[in-house]
């Protein structure tokens, strides 16, 4: 029996469910099951317009906004598997069958988007039953007719349906841009093995030479940043550093304009300036000019710091290495790291033993189950491939709901790391499911996965996305769960967990040298966090050149401009006014910006996020971090609302008040303090 039904004594309708009861997956059969998923989509939805058509019934919560959202359910669920299978099926046939379903599923997003009638109904609502509501429901049905309205459901029928085929041709585009980053690994080629000097052992035990004697270097995350991180030379390092900036190029190119210029159209019929102030009209941020504010609060605090970090790896760099200066992008890993090791005595690669993948994975689930007060038990269902793990979700003896770890690379899989929605939950009728899809070292017999330091903090990141998306699937709402918060909050469960890597307790409670036993010493820890806090500062500005970057490609009024950009140009210039670093001719990092397609115009929301989520972890006990009162009242407050309260409420009714800068100030400074 399935944790569904264990849970409510029902099956899910998920993919997943389905092949448990021994269906097969093939093209063929997930496009019949995301056609069923559909049609039940619309079965829901022609019984909300009925309701007047056939009784003098009042339109009510129950007969208007429960189809609806038993529509936004199906549709949640089609979309969310057609996205998963997109990036890790290993049939091609299945991946390209997902990606043609999750744009089928986009587009009957798009048509209820822009459905007058269910619009008309569910504004007709009596607000005699509205009002005896919770304030859940209220802010449900206040934010669904808002993004109807920011949808165009008002304009007229002939600009209804040019909206449909943008938002169509839009959807296309993201999705053939989000493919070609994932299939476009490529492969540098190393002849001599003096270039291969500074990498990790176990890094050279993983690539022996090929028959010609070559060593084949991918640019997958486990290959590719060991080398910019710890090769000592240089032109490796810049051989590898224009791979992985060329991944995508030159399919990429043509498609971002196509996409900038579909996005702007449609901005531009909808009455918004541009695209970004369209994207941000829904969102805490409210406006691209609060985001330029914001950006400009962000470059002001990290302004000294960074040049003060730059200026001190420049000099040391130039003192042991003339040659190195200047340094160019491809020098800031190697020299960042070779600073810190002189500086702090802390070398990254002596952490590694202590951080195999397995002992990673255990400490992650063994600090989220104490602070989040739940049990993770594994579980005999099976994944999407052999490799996958599956864990169930129990708070005492009640299912909470099931993840799934797609946690090391392979070919034809998405090559970042995220968190997906699997499952959408609904209280006391479905519970929620969820995904990691990472890239992680090990996976592989004999490979323990040793582990930067920053490839932890990335798993807590990624898990704290994962249990906002379980804590928060028990909502009444389908429209309300998991993930369904506003775009620019999404990051701050993610981000706040990460701070809790910084614990010497909680280090200590799994990072142990994974040949000895021996725990990892509190004084390595000491220096690891000095060192890991050198560097933020630098680390910032690169975020706030990407958050530009995504902004200033958004804000752009004139769509007939857009076909003609330079993106090289624009990019460089960019770069040139945020990075001490040289530019590197032939880097076209915009064509594999993977968060173009999904943040489009608001990347900002990483940096945002991080402000919120630093003044968070700043209410959290550090004697007793994980037992304290702030965790239960940072679940209840944040993580079980989902999306049921606005951003903007979840953070006053944590702190008391509205994020200030003083916690993320104190954490750029922290080094220095």
């Amino acid at each position: 029996m399935s944790l569904q039904a264990e849970a409510t004594g029902e099956v899910t309708d998920s993919i997943h469910g389905w092949l448990a009861s021994g269906g097969e997956l093939t093209a063929e059969s997930f496009s019949n099951w995301v056609g069923q998923r559909l049609a039940a989509a619309e079965s829901a939805l022609a019984a909300l317009v009925a309701v007047r058509e056939h009784t003098s019934e009042p339109r009510t919560l129950e007969n208007t906004l429960r189809p609806f959202d038993q529509a936004i359910e199906q549709l949640n669920l089609a979309g969310a598997q057609s996205s998963v299978l997109n990036s890790v099926a290993s049939d091609p046939a299945v991946r390209d069958q997902a990606q043609q379903e999750a744009q089928r599923v986009a587009q009957a997003a798009t048509a209820l988007s822009l459905n007058r009638a269910v619009y008309d109904a569910l504004s007709a609502i009596d607000p005699t039953d509205l009002g005896s509501a919770s304030p859940a429901t209220r802010h449900y049905l206040e934010r669904t007719l808002l993004g109807y309205r920011l949808a165009g459901v008002d304009q007229d029928e002939a600009t209804r349906q040019q909206l449909t085929q943008l938002h169509e041709q839009a959807t296309r585009l993201s999705l053939e841009f989000s493919r070609n980053i994932q299939e476009g690994a490529k492969t540098v080629l190393v002849s001599n093995a003096d270039e291969l000097d500074g990498l990790p052992e176990d890094y050279l035990a993983r690539h022996m030479p090929n028959c010609d004697g070559h060593f084949v270097l991918s640019t997958d995350q486990p290959d590719m940043q060991p080398v910019m991180t710890f090769a000592r030379s240089q032109a490796l390092r810049e051989r590898m550093f224009l791979a992985y900036n060329t991944r995508a190029y030159p399919r990429n190119q043509q498609i971002l304009l196509d996409l900038l210029a579909t996005r702007q159209q449609i901005a531009a019929i909808l009455g918004f300036r541009t695209w970004a102030d369209l994207a941000t009209a829904d969102q805490m941020m409210g406006s691209a000019a609060n985001v330029r504010a914001f950006i400009a609060r962000l470059e002001e605090a990290s302004r000294a710091g960074a040049e003060r970090e730059f200026e001190m790896v420049r000099a040391f760099a130039q003192q042991r290495d003339g040659e190195a200066v200047p340094l160019n992008a491809a020098s800031r890993g190697y020299w960042f790291e070779q600073y810190r090791r002189a500086a702090y005595d802390f070398d990254s690669q002596s952490v590694r033993p202590y951080f195999p993948y397995a002992q990673v994975q255990q400490g992650v689930l063994d600090t989220a189950a104490k602070l989040f007060g739940v049990q993770f038990r594994r579980s005999t269902a099976s994944g999407w491939h052999p490799d996958v793990s599956v864990w169930d979700v129990f708070d005492g003896p009640v299912a909470k709901g099931r993840f799934y770890l797609d946690m090391h690379p392979r070919e034809g899989k998405d090559k970042w790391f995220s968190a997906s929605p699997v499952v959408t939950g609904v209280r006391d009728r479905c519970l929620p499911e969820a995904a990691l899809i990472c890239n992680f070292p090990g996976g592989e017999d004999g490979d323990h996965g040793l582990m930067q330091y920053s490839d932890v903090v990335t798993y807590f990141h990624e898990f704290g996305h994962l249990m906002h998306a379980i804590l928060g699937g028990h909502t009444e709402w389908a429209g309300l769960s998991g993930f369904a918060t506003e775009g620019d909050f999404i990051e701050v469960p993610s981000q706040m967990l990460e701070e809790f890597f910084r614990d010497v307790a909680l280090l200590q409670s799994f990072a142990r040298h994974y040949q000895t036993g021996e725990v990892l010493p509190a004084e390595t820890i000491r220096k690891m966090k000095l060192a890991a806090a050198f560097g933020r500062a630098d680390g910032m500005r690169t975020q706030i050149y990407y958050t530009t970057l995504s902004l200033d490609l958004h804000d752009r009024e004139d769509p007939a401009d857009i076909p003609n950009l330079d993106l090289d140009a624009i990019t460089h210039q960019l770069y040139q006014t945020l990075q001490p670093w040289l530019w590197i001719d032939g880097n076209r990092m915009y064509a594999s910006f993977g968060h173009l397609t999904g943040y489009s115009s608001n990347y900002y929301t990483y940096a945002y996020d991080k402000v919120i989520a630093l003044d968070f972890f700043a209410q959290f006990d550090p004697a007793n971090l994980l037992g304290c009162q702030a965790a239960t009242r940072y679940r209840k407050a944040v993580l079980e609302q989902g999306g049921s309260r606005p951003g903007r409420q979840m953070v006053q009714d944590f702190l008391g008040r509205d994020e200030d800068f003083q916690a993320f100030r104190s954490w750029l400074d922290e080094e220095f303090a």
